[in-house]
């Protein structure tokens, strides 16, 4: 024993350092191995020297003398520690697959149906029904069972036109014919429309621990700033990117000056012998294929660049496919994410930074001009241009599909083009002096005008109106035609003698003409004598205003 002592204690600075490189079956393993070395009383003193319960060391040393090892990638025998909730409780599992189950299915009656199908929850309802189980369980339970958190898939496309496929190939079939020539090919779009201030973005950004970027709590609209709208050009050809930042209204108009600012900017240079310009917009919007305005501004701008413009819309429900909303826009909001866009230049500046790997390049520009809405252009005007080739239908789907097309000009150096809000151009007229003003080519310095004299209005050839007819006094509305016999006339204002001034009341001033009231037809009574009561069989009423008619008697005198 004091030999078994003492080899312990000779390995204890040894044992102390083992045991920091072994895991808790290697280390059972080694105290067991020493306890049977150190014979009758080995336990106690290894668990003493190493610090380590005896409960430890003696089932390290059963190990070794039974021989029933734990195997080899397990740290204890099958079977130790507590058991499972799902192995001690065989409804539980059941019961929580029924729960999701049913609110999955939409069952009216589940208990979850109408709330967050929550592991809160879920624990809160299986341990009501009879079954302990905390919210780590039954997400444990539930991903075991082959259960995920999932969102919202965006794939129920609804209703589908039945020429979509078709319109998708005629789009891709036209965009690898202008590539192929050297024309370019640009897709079109308005981005979502962001308010200018200090206010949240969507995302997160590296900024030190407990320093966020503060911003308005609310999102009302800031009066100086208010929103802007980045309507978008992107050139597939050149993987560019172009951005009119317009502060006023998303309207065709702005979508076109949109297009023509890219096209004086970049794509006369990037395309200097081209006579073809394809573009591919969605089916809604500013550039919608039903507005009439967005037509008409692509035959004015065909007019003035001397392009012939192909349009083509996808279908509706599709604008998504549309590639500026994947290849410029997304990359557009993953650079201002959770950066507030606190003024027009910090947009434009964070447009033009946008890059990817691939070689993105945005130019970004800032547009102040005004876009009123209500700009309405008529059928006519729009038949106008289809007549005169400036608007031409392709054979597939017209609507869709067109062609903005220069036209011959009308005059000297005027395209083409209607004006917004106007009707039909006035017809050529004889007496009208067609010579060119003053600024037009052909002008000359100091040649009077002859301009048309204006004709004198023609005479006034209708009736005179027939003489007014006043009616007779007797029919007028407001005149009676008699008067009460018994009605007295208007006093006078001046108070009546003997009547002081202060007893003048206001029945005693004069009516006023023009607010009396209309008399009553005259009742026919028989006169009725002398001294007999108004009405007879009732006594005659008391004046009781006089003091003289009823003297009241006198109080009698009583003695203090």
């Amino acid at each position: 024993m004091g030999d078994a002592a003492d080899l312990v204690g000779r390995m204890g600075p040894d044992l102390e350092l083992l045991q920091r490189l072994l895991d808790e079956k290697s280390r059972r393993l080694v105290l067991g191995m020493l306890a049977r070395a150190a014979g009758d009383g080995g336990v106690a003193a290894v668990a003493g020297l190493a610090g380590a319960s005896w409960q430890t060391v003696a089932d390290g040393a059963a190990e070794l003398a039974s021989g029933q090892v734990a195997a080899a990638g397990r740290v204890r025998r099958p079977g130790g520690g507590r058991k499972k909730l799902a192995d001690t409780d065989g409804q539980l599992v059941p019961a929580l697959l029924a729960l999701v189950e049913d609110s999955t299915r939409g069952d009216p009656m589940s208990p979850l149906m109408w709330t967050t199908r929550s592991l809160k929850n879920l624990s809160d309802e299986l341990t009501a029904a009879g079954h302990r189980c905390s919210p780590q369980t039954a997400g444990r339970l539930l991903h075991g069972q082959g259960f995920s958190l999932q969102a919202n898939a965006k794939t129920v496309e609804g209703k589908q036109h039945p020429d979509r496929d078709a319109q998708f190939r005629y789009i891709a079939g036209l965009a690898e014919e202008f590539l192929a020539a050297g024309d370019p090919v640009i897709s079109v779009d308005a981005k979502k429309k962001e308010q200018a201030g200090p206010y949240a973005q969507a995302g997160r950004e590296w900024r030190p621990a407990g320093d966020p970027v503060r911003v308005r709590d609310h999102d009302f609209p800031d009066e100086d700033l208010g929103k802007v709208t980045p309507y978008g050009v992107y050139d597939v050809g050149a993987n560019a990117g172009f951005v009119n930042v317009g502060t006023d209204h998303d309207t065709a108009a702005f979508a076109v000056e949109s297009i023509r600012c890219w096209w004086d900017t970049l794509g006369k240079d990037r395309y200097p012998a081209a006579r073809r310009l394809l573009v591919t917009a969605d089916a809604g919007g500013s550039n919608s294929y039903r507005t009439r305005a967005w037509k008409t501004g692509l035959a004015a701008l065909a007019a003035q660049a001397g392009l012939e413009i192909t349009c083509c819309h996808f279908p509706p429900g599709t604008s998504k496919w549309n590639k500026i909303e994947h290849r410029l826009f997304s990359q557009i909001s993953r650079s201002w994410r959770a950066r507030p866009l606190t003024s027009h230049e910090v947009i434009v500046q964070t447009i033009a930074a946008t890059t990817t790997a691939t070689g993105l390049a945005v130019t970004a520009r800032l547009d102040n001009r005004e876009y009123p809405r209500g700009v309405k252009i008529t059928r006519a005007q729009l038949r106008e241009l289809e007549d005169a080739g400036a608007l031409m239908p392709h054979g597939f789907h017209g609507d869709w599909n067109y062609s903005p097309a220069p036209a011959a000009p009308a005059g000297p150096g005027r395209p083409v083009a209607p004006r917004p809000g106007r009707g039909r151009p006035r017809p050529p007229c004889a007496d009208r002096d067609d010579r060119p003003r003053p600024g037009q080519p052909g002008h000359q310095a100091g040649t009077p005008r002859c301009r048309r004299p204006r004709a004198p209005p023609p005479p006034d050839r209708r009736p005179p109106p027939p003489p007014r007819r006043r009616r007779p006094p007797e029919t007028h509305p407001h005149r009676p035609a008699h008067r009460h016999p018994r009605a007295r006339p208007p006093r006078p204002a001046a108070a009546r003698p003997g009547l002081p001034a202060r007893r003048l009341h206001r029945h005693h001033q004069p009516r006023h003409q023009a607010h009396q009231r209309p008399a009553r037809a005259a009742r026919h009574r028989p006169p009725r004598p002398h001294g007999q009561p108004p009405h007879p069989g009732r006594p005659a009423p008391l004046r009781r205003n006089r003091r003289r008619h009823h003297p009241r008697p006198a109080r009698e005198h009583r003695p203090p």
